[in-house]
């Protein structure tokens, strides 16, 4: 052991980088929805928890370091892991952590769940009843809240919303008007469930049926686009900067500052 007068404190051995330290301290959430000790509503709810936790380390730390690298900031601390090497650091990482929560989701929580009596019905398992109450709830639900965005010279990539479900759609033939699109954008709006129950005349006795929205989108996209057909369908979702930024001594009013930043956090710049 060595002598507390013999350490030398700037050594960068003895210090951890903070945010891998924090995403260690992510995937540590992680291992409890792994615990078989822990009851499995509440494991699933520890996986919900590291999904969030990454959401919001990217939404304001990794933000952090992406406007420290943009604005050429050398400043290094103590563990001396400058902003550049740390942002690869934290991408192998982060992809290690979406891993593993997949993983966990479709390997242990969800065969967990089914042995509950639990599950969620991938597309390729619904009954033909099924898919006819799915088609109605999508034409009166879904549809009616969503509006495609034709992507085209005129009509650039839009700025979507931070963290919503969205879809980029390749299309084949022409639309209502005449126009040859090719692709198009469709953001599902938050107002509408990601989870659905199926009723109970569609679902054994004791037993709870689920369906994706994004399954529900996929299935019946199509319906939206007139004269069209769809050739691929990709489901994706963008991460934002929402850090607030308030200079307190310049502001005169900062209520009407935090309420103005407030209204531009969820359309920041992109961080993944």
């Amino acid at each position: 052991m060595e002598d507390i007068d013999t350490i030398e404190i700037n050594n960068p051995e003895y210090y951890l980088n903070r945010e891998i330290s924090l995403l260690e301290f992510n995937w540590r959430v992680l291992q409890q929805a792994l615990d078989v000790n822990v009851p499995l509503l509440e494991r699933l709810n520890y996986l919900c928890i590291s999904s969030t936790n990454l959401d919001e380390f990217f939404e304001v730390r990794v933000a952090g370091l992406i406007q420290q690298f943009e604005i050429g900031d050398t400043y290094i601390e103590a563990d001396q892991v400058n902003t550049q090497e740390v942002l690869k650091l934290i991408s192998a990482r982060a992809h290690e952590l979406v891993d593993e929560q997949y993983q966990v989701l479709n390997e242990v929580l969800l065969p967990a769940l089914e042995e509950e009596s639990i599950r969620v019905l991938p597309r390729a398992e619904w009954t033909d009843e099924q898919t006819k109450w799915l088609s109605t709830y999508f034409a009166e639900e879904v549809a009616p809240v969503l509006s495609p965005m034709g992507l085209d010279s005129a009509h650039p990539f839009p700025r979507l919303l931070n963290k919503s479900l969205n879809f980029i759609i390749s299309l084949i033939g022409r639309d209502a008007f005449g126009r040859n699109r090719g692709y198009a954008i469709l953001q599902a709006p938050r107002a509408l469930p990601r989870v659905i129950e199926l009723p109970q005349e569609l679902k054994p006795d004791g037993q709870h049926r689920f369906v994706f929205l994004s399954s529900i989108i996929h299935a019946f996209a199509e319906d939206l686009f007139y004269g069209m057909k769809i050739k691929g369908l990709y489901q994706f979702r963008v991460t934002r900067n929402s850090d607030l930024a308030i200079d307190t001594e310049e502001t005169s009013d900062l209520l009407r500052a935090i309420s103005d930043e407030l209204t531009h956090r969820n359309y920041g710049d992109e961080v993944r």
